[in-house]
Parts: structure tokens; C-alpha cells; sequence
């Protein structure tokens, strides 16, 4: 089975090697561990699931429990709508085994609420596809000619 990321709810980004996941409906975001985070990176880059666990399962060491760890993060990705199904090509899985033994062969994915009214507060939720995100000028104090006066001066 191939999922890509729910580009319509969830923004994401990976930085050092950490997936931040928001839902941009809810103002609820996500948090993996690095281990974590390589089995999402191949899920998103086209990998199947059973792709990535028949790679995964080639790693030695695996605890007993494994498969039902893999199984409950995968879903929970599902279930929170961060994954969608896809019929896009599968390409070949690549984890990276030391990310599996630093995060003790746990995949991790947290749910946090904590910013939730500043995320959903954010102007990029007025972004309108046609135009961009222009914020009505009179709602900042200027009326439309100081306005203009203001850009032609940023425009030098």
C-alpha cells in the first residue's frame, strides 16, 4: 500500500532530521523521532509500506514487539489523516539502520495541542489560492492612498 503526505489538511517540514507535521485545520501538530522520521521520508518519497518493513525487517536486533509498533504508527498516521492513500509508483525503501539503534528500534510520533490557537491564528489560514494572502489594507489603519504612498516608497 503507497500514502503521500495529506497536502490539503498538513504541512510539513523535516529539520535535523525531525518531521514537524501540522494540521492546518486543527492547529495540532506532530512530532517524530529521527527513526520516526526515515520511515515517513520513505513513505512520502514513493515507498510501499510493505516495502519499507521487508527493509526494516532486515535489520538485526529488531525487538519482539516490533511489528506491532510499526503497525499502531502507521495507522495512527492514517488515522489522523496525516497520510493518504496513493497510486504512485513505488520506488525502493531506504532505512537507515543507526537511526533505528540510536532511537532504541522505536518509532515515535507525538501529538501536541499547545500552540493550537496561535497555529490557527495565523494569517496564512486567509491565503486565498487566486490571490495570495493579501489582508485587507483598511483593516491595518491606512486608507487605500497612504496605502499606495507606502508601497511606492517600499518599491525603491
Amino acid at each position: 500500500m503507497n500514502y503521500q503526505l495529506n497536502q490539503e489538511k498538513m504541512f510539513a517540514d523535516i529539520t535535523d532530521g525531525i518531521a514537524i507535521i501540522i494540521n492546518s485545520e486543527t492547529g495540532i501538530y506532530y512530532g517524530m523521532n529521527t527513526f520516526a522520521t526515515n520511515v515517513y521520508e520513505n513513505i512520502i518519497a514513493g515507498a510501499s509500506i510493505e516495502n519499507i518493513k521487508a527493509e526494516i525487517d532486515k535489520i538485526s536486533n529488531l525487538p519482539i514487539d516490533f511489528d506491532n509498533n510499526f503497525k499502531m504508527f502507521v495507522d495512527a498516521m492514517i488515522e489522523k489523516e496525516i497520510l493518504i492513500k496513493t497510486n504512485d509508483n513505488n520506488t525502493q525503501a531506504s532505512i537507515d539502520e543507526n537511526l533505528a539503534k540510536e532511537d532504541n528500534y522505536i518509532l515515535e510520533l507525538k501529538e501536541y495541542n499547545d500552540a493550537q490557537e496561535l497555529l490557527l491564528a495565523d494569517p496564512i489560514h486567509e491565503v486565498k489560492e487566486e490571490t495570495g494572502w493579501t489582508p485587507e489594507k483598511d483593516s491595518i489603519g491606512y486608507t487605500k492612498e497612504e496605502t499606495k504612498e507606502r508601497e511606492k516608497k517600499m518599491e525603491v
